[in-house]
């Protein structure tokens, strides 16, 4: 007999153990000694919330808006590379929970389902997130495409112009190439529901890439071509060129210092997440939500500062709130949802966090997540 499904965590569970290892892993670890991974969590648990009582609290609103789109709560879901890895389709899966859900969803440039397989499976417009390539040309196309399909926001990932080494992917030969070992056939063969989800799926290699790009006809040598495209050259002056291109809602994610943020502010875009990428970039850097507060401090007057870095329950989300975010991104949630259930477990991940911040919200006396403030969290000591 299942358990019922009460937190993320259970959908994690569930998973590890329906989602082949290599992928589930690559979903589920960080960088180097993974020492920023468990920071986000460890800090996120840190924060104590502030329990009040004799409110009325009985009507509740979640409502606000993500940069001038209406949402039913103030969530995202992330962009997350290789998700149609997860579960078949796993990019398309995803936008329609997210649009069931009233929510944004971020489609990866190294997605596995491409921009317009994805348009064409949801009515919502979603956001696309692109990586600034030595092939600016290529770059461009992307962009070009995004546009055609209507996406309602575009987001710079700036912190992957080098990859950090995550040690799990090499050993489980998610390395370029890609290694296939016999343990990990047959480990495969030993998830029909994802092999079977894998064989109906409808894009088994990167999709944005495959068919665009000279002599990349395999997963394999699509995966060379992208590590060597990985621009270290990135600057500044690379916005202003992407802004020409793009005349839409601009996002940059990956910010971790007040100066950063502020450099992006005097660049006009309308959002930035501050983000660690999720423990899989720079070990060693500060958990997301400690350097929250004094990024908002630096730049919260002068665009919306989004929030992405351990978020699974709906109180990591009253927190980040609590912290100065206008709204929070999920990755691993999504993906627990994903490989757990298909577009099931991303419609339960959302649902389980969206009642467990409503229920957070009524027991610190909160009423509409557009009014919360830093009140609704203790200082160290406890005043």
């Amino acid at each position: 007999m299942t358990s019922p499904i009460t937190c993320v965590a259970d959908l994690r569970e569930l998973a590890k153990r329906r989602v082949p290892r290599a992928f589930f892993e690559y979903a589920d670890r960080g960088s180097y000694e993974e020492t920023t991974l468990r920071s986000n969590r460890a800090a996120l648990a840190g924060i104590k919330l502030r329990q009040r009582v004799m409110r009325n609290v009985d009507n509740r609103s979640l409502a606000t808006d993500i940069v001038g789109q209406p949402v039913s709560m103030p969530l995202a879901i992330a962009p997350t590379g290789l998700t149609g890895l997860q579960r078949g389709g796993g990019e398309i899966l995803g936008a329609r929970a997210a649009e069931k859900a009233g929510i944004p969803f971020c489609l990866s440039t190294m997605s596995i389902c491409s921009i317009e397989q994805v348009r064409d499976a949801v009515k919502t417009p979603f956001w696309f997130q692109i990586y600034v390539m030595r092939d600016r040309g290529f770059t461009r196309a992307l962009i070009e495409r995004a546009k055609a399909a209507g996406c309602s926001a575009l987001m710079l990932t700036a912190d992957l112009t080098v990859q950090g080494q995550r040690h799990r992917e090499i050993k489980n030969g998610l390395s370029v190439p890609p290694r296939l070992t016999m343990h990990n056939l047959l480990d495969m063969l030993s998830k029909p529901r994802w092999a079977w989800s894998m064989l109906n799926a409808p894009s088994r290699s990167f999709g944005n890439l495959q068919g665009r790009v000279e002599n990349t006809d395999s997963l394999t040598t699509l995966a060379q071509w992208i590590a060597k495209q990985f621009d270290p050259t990135l600057t500044w002056e690379d916005l202003e060129w992407i802004r020409a291109l793009w005349p839409g809602k601009l996002i940059i994610k990956g910010i971790l210092d007040p100066e950063d943020a502020r450099i992006a502010a005097e660049h006009a875009v309308d959002a930035i997440v501050v983000s660690n990428h999720g423990g899989r970039q720079l070990d060693g850097a500060p958990a997301s939500i400690d350097v929250l507060p004094s990024i908002v401090q630096a730049v919260g007057d002068r665009l919306q500062v989004l929030f992405d870095g351990g978020i699974l329950t709906g109180q990591d989300l009253l927190k980040a709130l609590a912290s100065g975010a206008h709204a929070g991104l999920i990755g691993k949630a999504f993906l627990y949802g994903l490989g757990a259930m298909g577009e099931a477990g991303v419609t339960q991940a959302i649902e389980l966090i969206r009642r467990e911040l409503s229920v957070s919200m009524a027991l610190t006396g909160q009423t509409d997540v557009r009014s919360i403030t830093s009140d609704v969290i203790w200082r160290n000591d406890f005043t």
